[in-house]
């Protein structure tokens, strides 16, 4: 069961409330009115808890859990313990996270303003709108419906935020137009310079960055992660896409719709990431280049020409993952027995 002390829990649900939430279907002869109060892990989930099944390397999780009710693939069903309801779903895990946010929803906006928040007259903020303690709001800034911006978090001249947008805390904005539903994490530095400069022997002359961060709907941006606004064109980060704790994007990148960018990755300026793009932890992308759609950019590899479209690469500088493992098997062959 999750902290009371930190979640709110929705209220016990039915087997078939469950499914039709879960688009799956109770399994022939599953006590549909069966209550269920909770949802957890195979391994932690008890009487009153629903769980899921889709991975057999849990099978043995899975045999032996007390959990009431579980989520599983109609051929996984002969594995399920005695006394367990199933609910039949093609994507188990896909079903347990929707169930999961229908028992733990976000909380809704109710139009707050905390004490010692300061919004500037020129701002528009919606009256359902929560400002935490501390917030700023700029001048001629837009909050839309169901935003919550939260506490220390500052919300620059300008900015514009889509409805039911979550601004966490201590996140600055500027610079930026920003969808619906967004989630920025706190630390979230939105907008600021590119990383332009013309440089000589005078030294480096600082270049105007006069383009803006276009987040599009659906986004999700970690914990201190960093966007640059564009030199002239736009940054752009188009809807769906998800990035990760301390990313690196630099001005005028764009990120296609879907991508996933996991924890410390970086983009160099310029660049173009295609839809459904994945960058594994800690890769790089050099400025200037294009990654096709549907490309995999494997943990630690910098990338320094294009990639097409669907390709999987590994290394630095990256490679074709065929290429790359074949390169280590002869490597490791000929080291062999050496000391």
């Amino acid at each position: 069961m999750a902290d009371s002390r930190f979640y709110t829990r929705a209220a016990p649900m039915t087997l078939a409330r469950i499914a039709g939430i879960a688009d799956g279907k109770p399994a022939p002869g599953a006590d549909e009115t069966l209550r269920i109060s909770d949802v957890a892990p195979l391994e932690t989930a008890g009487p009153g808890d629903l769980s899921f099944y889709e991975n057999r390397r849990f099978a043995e999780a899975f045999a032996a859990t007390t959990a009431s009710a579980c989520l599983v693939k109609p051929e996984d069903a002969h594995l399920a313990p005695q006394g367990v309801a199933l609910v039949f779903c093609s994507r188990p895990y896909r079903a347990f996270a929707l169930v999961a946010r229908a028992f733990y929803p976000e909380p809704p906006s109710s139009g707050q303003r905390a004490t010692g928040a300061v919004i500037d007259p020129d701002a528009s903020v919606d009256a359902s709108a929560d400002i935490g303690p501390c917030a700023v709001i700029g001048a001629g800034a837009e909050i839309g419906p169901g935003c919550r911006i939260e506490a220390h978090a500052v919300v620059g001249p300008g900015v514009v935020l889509g409805e039911g947008t979550v601004v966490g805390v201590g996140a600055s904005l500027s610079h930026c137009v920003i969808g619906a539903r967004v989630r920025l994490y706190p630390g979230v530095r939105i907008g600021q310079d590119g990383f332009g400069y013309a440089s000589g022997p005078e030294g480096h002359l600082k270049i105007p960055q006069l383009g803006r961060v276009l987040i599009e709907d659906d986004v999700e941006i970690g914990a201190n992660t960093t966007i640059d606004r564009g030199s002239g064109p736009d940054t752009i980060i188009r809807r769906g896409s998800i990035i990760d704790n301390q990313v690196q994007i630099g001005h005028n990148v764009e990120v296609g719709e879907g991508c996933v960018i996991v924890a410390q990755s970086g983009v160099a300026g310029s660049s173009k990431l295609g839809d459904q793009v994945v960058l594994a932890a800690q890769s790089g992308i050099s400025g200037h280049l294009r990654i096709g759609a549907g490309a995999k950019i494997a943990a630690q590899s910098g990338v320094m020409r294009d990639v097409k479209r669907g390709e999987e690469v590994c290394g630095a500088p990256a490679i074709p993952i065929r290429q790359f493992w074949r390169q280590q098997v002869k490597l490791s062959k000929l080291t062999e027995g050496k000391g």
